[in-house]
């Protein structure tokens, strides 16, 4: 009679899962679930504040921003306040006036200074990717005052 019972309760338990494993399985299923409504609402907040950028212009052979410098990246702080997960590129860059290693550190100074401003207004420096590429990535010919002006700027964009 022992054996027989043994080998029902073997039979038995080999065949259904515990009780522990479904509740394991449920609370996986719902971790799961709730894990995708979290990247789905990140997904949808990166979508939203990819929508804001800031171009901050510079005067020749200069790294200090103007008022409308500081007025550009105040705004852009405000917008980006609904999205604290959000991480940003601040891209320096030059005109041809100068040499290409002036022109390069330079626009590294000028994307550093934004993000310092950018960190004044409550965003963390740990947000911010900080590059100068010197004269690479023109924004316009570099034949006119008007095309210099637009080469000295730093972006800063959600990445």
């Amino acid at each position: 009679m022992k054996r027989v019972l043994l080998v029902v309760l073997a039979v038995v338990l080999s065949g259904c899962p515990s009780a522990y494993q479904r509740t394991y399985d449920r609370e996986m299923a719902t971790l799961e679930q709730q894990q995708r409504q979290v990247d789905a609402q990140q997904s949808a907040e990166y979508a939203e504040a990819s929508r804001y950028a800031a171009v901050i212009y510079f005067a020749t052979g200069s790294a200090a921003i103007d008022t409308d410098g500081l007025r550009q990246i105040g705004w852009f702080a405000d917008k980006m306040k609904p999205y604290p997960q959000a991480n940003f590129l601040v891209q320096g860059f030059a005109d041809s006036t100068g040499s290409e290693e002036k022109n390069q550190q330079l626009s590294l100074e000028r994307a550093q200074a934004v993000a310092q401003a950018l960190a004044a207004q409550g965003i963390a420096p740990s947000r911010m990717n900080v590059q100068g590429f010197g004269t690479a990535s023109a924004a316009a010919a570099n034949t006119t005052a008007q095309g210099r002006r637009d080469n000295r700027r730093v972006e800063v964009t959600v990445r």
